[in-house]
């Protein structure tokens, strides 16, 4: 996971409705993480790295979180799907807790599933992964009797829930586990209690207006959906993800690249103040996230395990 859907969680994606990218974050975020925030133009490639950076650092978190998928979904995993693969933070955390399963990963971005792909060889896992560029909210055409399909920071993308869950559905066998994992809005790194902290809290609420006015289906209860789509929802969970000193290496790049990234999409909706003091916190300056000894991750991350009746 990373979303860590990227993504964080500063998603705002550009790649359709139901295009998904783990996280991402985030993250995701899972994964992807998660952290993600896809349509702002000021890093067009930074996302990727984003989303790798949400998995390296909470990669503690999703091997956990993989374990709790294991202990629901049983040691005979063969077929899993990831939904929103971005650049394989699930598929790769899941092909390492199931290593007899092989992975569909499905992404609306040919760009991830070739990044997906090229890196699945660069492990010598090319054998166990197949690419599949589709539109999660229409279906998974091929897709048939999953034992596992996982969603990461995807959920929140799809236009119209109730059918895209019915696909999901359909591509699991009977019994087969769908396990999602949302975040609850774009990930923080200032110190709490201060201006810095204020400023971060100013900005996720302008981005919080920004979502509920892209992504309608974002902090959705996925729990009441996922039962209304014939699902049976055995867990729910909302854990909070935190990172503090000493942090583990790349946190302050991460740190960096989510604040470069939300900084076009706050234009308007911040205040000019807000907008320099942003501007500071990754212009190379002393005020700069990757010189600064006081950053603390935190992203909440919450999951859904739910079964496919047999």
């Amino acid at each position: 996971m990373a979303h860590a859907h990227q993504h964080q969680h500063q998603h705002q994606h550009q790649h359709g409705p139901a295009a998904a990218h783990s996280s991402h974050a985030h993250a995701h975020a899972p994964a992807h993480a998660h952290a993600h925030t896809h349509d702002s133009d000021a890093t067009p490639n930074g996302l990727p790295e984003i989303l790798d950076l949400d998995a390296a650092l909470f990669a503690p978190h999703l091997t956990a979180l993989t374990g709790r998928i294991a202990c629901l979904a049983g040691d005979d995993v063969r077929s899993i799907v990831d939904l929103g693969s971005g650049t394989g933070t699930g598929t790769f955390a899941l092909l390492e807790r199931f290593p007899t399963a092989r992975v569909t990963a499905v992404d609306s971005s040919p760009a991830m599933l070739e990044r997906l792909a090229a890196a699945a060889r660069d492990r010598g896992l090319g054998d166990r992964v197949h690419t599949l560029e589709a539109d999660a909210g229409a279906g998974l055409p091929g897709v048939l009797d999953a034992d596992l399909v996982w969603a990461s920071a995807s959920l929140h993308h799809l236009d119209d829930p109730a059918t895209a869950l019915a696909g999901i559905r359909a591509a699991l066998r009977p019994g087969g586990l769908l396990a999602v994992a949302e975040v609850d809005g774009m990930p923080t790194f200032l110190p709490e209690g201060g201006e810095p902290g204020a400023l971060e809290s100013r900005c996720r609420k302008a981005l919080d207006g920004l979502h509920a006015e892209r992504l309608p289906h974002r902090g959705a209860d996925w729990g009441s959906l996922l039962v209304a789509a014939g699902f049976s929802v055995e867990q729910e969970r909302a854990e909070p993800w935190e990172l503090r000193a000493p942090l583990p290496e790349g946190a302050g790049r991460y740190a960096y690249l989510v604040f470069e990234r939300i900084r076009g999409n706050l234009v308007g909706r911040v205040s000019p103040e807000d907008l320099a003091a942003l501007d500071r916190l990754v212009d190379g300056g002393p005020e700069d996230v990757r010189h600064r000894d006081d950053l603390v991750v935190r992203s909440t991350r919450e999951t859904w395990m739910a079964r496919r009746p047999a």
